[in-house]
């Protein structure tokens, strides 16, 4: 396997930084780009390990930090940028998935540009992927991995106390961080409601779609999925029985579980699927 490193600005200034993998040998056929969740990265937990399966397959996997992450360069573990995770927005998200999606069909980030590119997004980075592809950006396919049906999560006792102080906290129960979220992010969220409505945007999704959830969910309830996969027009719904929101592995990652595995062996053959075979596909 092949593994390089990138990192590049795509509007006003933000870093994305991000990783490259590739299969040895002839350059392949199809790329696959993931996408982090709320309080994840590009390294957290099962991701490295989803890449390097991607890459046996034959494809290129390629991950990448939202530039809000609050996570810094190369090897860093934890959130060294609360600045930058404070000024985050959904529409920055949005806006950045495009633009390294865009970098990888083009064939700047790999050695020729693929013939078909799929995304795999997991909790609020599946519903940047499905924001996405409902805006008509071309994906050959689609995984979403415990994808929030909706950003709209906060009440009203929450709002009003968040434009008051302009700034609220979030615990990261991994660090025990307490990290900081400006009211951008709701101004963003209620300005662009159109835009951002996951569950309008699954109806237009196009691409093949897997959409993957645990039955045991505590953060992002299975009844989104179910939402999700009503809408859609072209999704399959697959329910893991017993599996939480991160398929029962954490970070550090310890390796794979058996709904991870369940998972993943579900995920490579839609992938499989729609994005190539030694078939010519």
């Amino acid at each position: 396997m092949i593994h390089v490193r990138f990192e590049r600005e795509p509007v006003r200034g933000r870093v994305i930084r991000g990783d490259v993998r590739i299969p040895e040998g002839p350059p392949p056929r199809s790329a696959v780009v993931l996408v982090h969740g709320f309080k994840g990265f590009k390294d957290w937990g099962f991701l490295p390990f989803v890449a390097r399966r991607l890459v046996a397959a034959r494809h290129a996997a390629v991950g990448f930090s939202f530039s809000g992450s609050g996570v810094g360069g190369p090897g860093a573990d934890g959130f060294v940028d609360l600045d930058a995770f404070a000024e985050n927005t959904l529409s920055r998200e949005l806006e950045e998935l495009a633009a390294v999606v865009a970098w990888v069909r083009s064939g700047a980030l790999l050695p020729v540009p693929p013939r078909k590119v799929g995304v795999l997004g997991h909790s609020r980075g599946g519903a940047n992927a499905v924001l996405l592809a409902g805006e008509g950006v071309r994906l050959d396919a689609l995984v979403t991995w415990s994808a929030v049906c909706t950003f709209d999560r906060w009440t009203e006792e929450t709002r009003r106390e968040w434009r008051e102080r302009r700034r609220m906290h979030v615990l990261d129960t991994r660090t025990g961080v307490h990290l900081p979220v400006d009211v951008a992010l709701l101004e963003d969220f209620e300005s662009n409601r159109e835009r951002l409505d996951v569950t309008a945007a699954a109806g237009r999704v196009r691409a093949p779609w897997l959409i993957v959830h645990g039955e045991d969910d505590l953060s992002v309830n299975v009844r989104e999925a179910r939402v999700l996969a009503r809408e859609a027009t072209c999704a399959r719904l697959l329910l893991v029985e017993g599996a939480g929101h991160t398929y029962d592995v954490g970070h550090p990652f310890e390796g794979p579980s058996p709904a991870l595995e369940q998972v993943l062996d579900a995920t490579l053959r839609h992938f499989e699927r729609h994005l190539y075979s030694g078939r010519g596909g």
